[in-house]
């Protein structure tokens, strides 16, 4: 199907899951009204955020202020359990065919879910599709013009995800119906888990080669961060476990993985660290490539 025929509501339910997040939860939602393919859901997903009460304010003002545009549903959790445990509760509830997610710092491109959504009906064996996307400050930010040419994809492999997480958890789009979910209650790399259970699975999955998103933070390295590095790190090695206990890889290569692993680690403090040392010794600078 042309994404000039697309109809202007899809069957596709946003999920962006909500903690402490009043100071960036507009730009996110703005991002999803804005959509020229309209999802037929939004679903805000309050994680029990203890802000007094300023996040589910601001959820239920921005229900009430786009109420005609879209089809807004603020979910509050008694506890806080995590993103992964935050977008199942949606999850759960949506009767929508496919699913996107969004975080409540980032945004996209208004031709998202036009675009992605036309790419998966068009390829139904594709349970799992997701896009490139920039990093960005907010001034920066400009929506590219899309290109009408057939869009390029990349599949990815189990061997390929499994040295490297491709798929940023903002550009996601999947098919509900699918029978995985994010951990209950696992905090950090609960997407990188989800991904490689459903490609090693043997389901498909592939990136398209367009930028459709963007963020407004770096993936590593911000103020701030370095303590939660560890944690993310733990994350990860705990995924290789799960994965060798559920016989998607055998021990030898949950050993190595977790190897290779850490090596990524200890690079990424390095990077940190270098990064900090340029912002005291540079500190108008507008930033430091950190080589990725």
């Amino acid at each position: 199907m042309d994404i000039n025929e697309m109809a202007m509501v899809a069957p596709v339910a946003v999920i962006i899951p909500c903690y402490r997040c009043a100071a960036t939860i507009e730009r996110a939602v703005r991002s999803v009204v804005a959509q020229s393919c309209l999802p037929s859901e939004l679903w805000l997903v309050d994680d029990a955020s203890d802000d007094q009460g300023k996040t589910l304010q601001a959820l239920r003002q921005l229900e009430m202020r786009f109420r005609h545009s879209l089809s807004i549903h603020v979910l509050t959790l008694p506890v806080n359990s995590g993103p992964g445990s935050a977008r199942n509760a949606a999850w759960e509830k949506t009767a929508q065919d496919y699913i996107a997610f969004l975080d409540a710092d980032d945004s996209w491109h208004p031709d998202k879910i036009k675009i992605q959504y036309a790419w998966m009906i068009a390829h139904s064996t594709v349970v799992l599709s997701a896009h490139r996307a920039l990093e960005c400050s907010v001034d920066e930010i400009r929506a590219p013009a899309i290109q009408q040419h057939p869009c390029e994809q990349t599949a990815v492999s189990f061997g390929s995800l499994l040295l490297k997480n491709c798929f940023l958890t903002r550009t996601v789009m999947l098919r509900r119906d699918i029978p995985f979910r994010f951990l209950e209650g696992k905090r950090f790399s609960e997407d990188y888990l989800l991904w490689l259970q459903i490609v090693g699975a043997r389901e498909q999955a592939v990136i398209l080669e367009r930028v459709l998103g963007y963020s407004f933070k770096p993936a590593f390295g911000s103020t701030g961060l370095t303590g939660r590095l560890w944690s993310m790190e733990q994350g990860e090695l705990e995924n290789y476990r799960c994965l060798q206990q559920q016989a998607l890889i055998a021990w030898p290569t949950c050993y190595l993985l977790s190897l290779f692993s850490l090596l990524k680690y200890w690079r990424r403090l390095i990077l940190v660290g270098w990064q900090r040392c340029c912002r005291q010794s540079f500190p108008r600078s507008t930033g430091v490539d950190d080589g990725r």
